[in-house]
């Protein structure tokens, strides 16, 4: 592979590293549940698509709810909380209906109550499935719109001037129902809270009613209809850009130090790997020299250990260790019988036949040795070889 394709796989591995540390440093969030723009089985995506073949004037808020200016006409805000938050209100929705506006919350925190997790719920536009066994205990029999003996799944109260005004309507009240939800347009603002975050969402298109269902619920007459998807991590150009959300620069700005830090340090590594050397200059390696006999001597070593023959090791050694000897002894290079040598060994050396005789009788009997046996054996040679041998005396020729 050519040096500089190398760095380009490298640097695009690199870039796939930097991009999926980003995710999994990133906090895991479930900011998108309950979006309007998500296909997902927990996304709002078909409910709302449902509303706009309906014909009904619906719109998707991407500002805070501060911004939404309707002062020539009420409104409805739904919003769907990716987490269940508790059952009161912020001070900005408190100011949104005492502006005449109404607001449906999906997704309140309450107690898990001894109801089915899986329940479908009898209501003005059919049966609701809803699969949660939370159950608000504190609305009053008034207040439930969805419900059954265990709470409240869906409740409702009005707010003027800061004050809950609790509704008067049976959630069963088939009848009314429709009818109670539109009369507000005396400068009451409703609240509508469900337990639920999914009582329309994406996973229930095979159930109808729970579409029409929601839609009864923010489908009021005379008021415009907003899902807010700033809650969702949505924002229009203009917030974005007020809020520094609008260039690189910025983006940093916001980013966990530790993130960027991991960054730049798997990029360092990659580049460095590419280069294959330190910050330095490149040094030219040396190309170890070959010894071709040492090289054949091992791996003969290698083949003779694998096969055991020990003994051919004891023949061949043998004989040469007997030749240096006899060099050494001034004897010529013709192999002696064993008795005569060691008879010359005893004349030169003074030195007893024992450890010579040992070394002898092993290489005569030519059989296989164990590794133990042959070491000792190697090391009686070595030791024969250390023995000083005296020189011949010339006088004596």
């Amino acid at each position: 592979m050519k040096r500089s394709n190398r760095v380009v796989w490298l640097g695009a591995i690199a870039l796939v590293v930097i991009i999926l540390l980003s995710f999994l440093a990133a906090p895991n969030t479930k900011l998108y549940t309950g979006s309007t723009y998500s296909r997902a089985a927990d996304g709002y995506g078909a409910w709302y698509a449902f509303m706009q073949k309906q014909g009904v004037t619906i719109q998707r808020w991407q500002k805070p709810l501060a911004k939404l200016d309707n002062e020539k006409q009420a409104a409805t805000l739904l919003r769907v909380s990716s987490y269940l938050r508790p059952p009161e209100l912020d001070p900005e929705e408190l100011d949104w209906l005492e502006g005449g506006n109404n607001l449906v919350i999906l997704g309140v925190k309450a107690r898990v109550s001894a109801a089915n997790f899986h329940t479908m719920q009898e209501s003005p536009v059919g049966k609701v499935k809803i699969t949660t066994g939370r159950r608000y205990q504190k609305a009053k029999q008034a207040q439930v719109l969805l419900g059954d003996r265990f709470g409240a799944v869906v409740w409702q109260e009005e707010y003027n001037r800061g004050k809950a005004i609790y509704a008067s309507t049976s959630y069963l009240d088939t009848d009314n129902f429709n009818a109670e939800v539109e009369a507000d347009n005396d400068g009451k603002g409703k609240v509508i809270y469900a337990t639920t975050p999914y009582l329309a969402a994406n996973a229930y298109q095979d159930n109808i009613s729970n579409f029409k269902y929601l839609a009864s619920l923010v489908n009021q007459k005379g008021k415009i209809i907003f899902v807010d998807e700033y809650i969702h991590g949505y924002k229009d150009a203009d917030v974005k850009e007020s809020e520094g959300q609008g260039d690189l620069i910025s983006y940093f700005s916001r980013t966990p130090v530790v993130v960027i830090l991991v960054q730049v340090g798997v990029l360092l590594l990659v580049l460095i790997w590419a280069q294959n050397r330190r910050f330095g200059k490149p040094q030219a390696l040396t190309t170890p020299v070959i010894d071709n006999s040492q090289a054949y001597i091992q791996a003969l070593a290698g083949v003779l250990h694998k096969a055991e023959c020990s003994d051919f090791v004891v023949d061949i050694v043998g004989k040469e260790e007997q030749l240096q000897l006899q060099k050494a002894l001034g004897l010529g290079t013709v192999l002696l019988e064993p008795q005569t040598l060691i008879n010359i060994w005893t004349e030169k050396t003074g030195k007893p036949t024992t450890e010579l005789d040992a070394v002898l009788k092993l290489q005569q009997r030519k059989r296989r040795l164990s590794e133990g046996e042959l070491v000792n054996w190697l090391a009686k040679w070595r030791n024969l070889r250390g023995i000083k041998i005296n020189s011949p005396d010339p006088s004596k020729n």
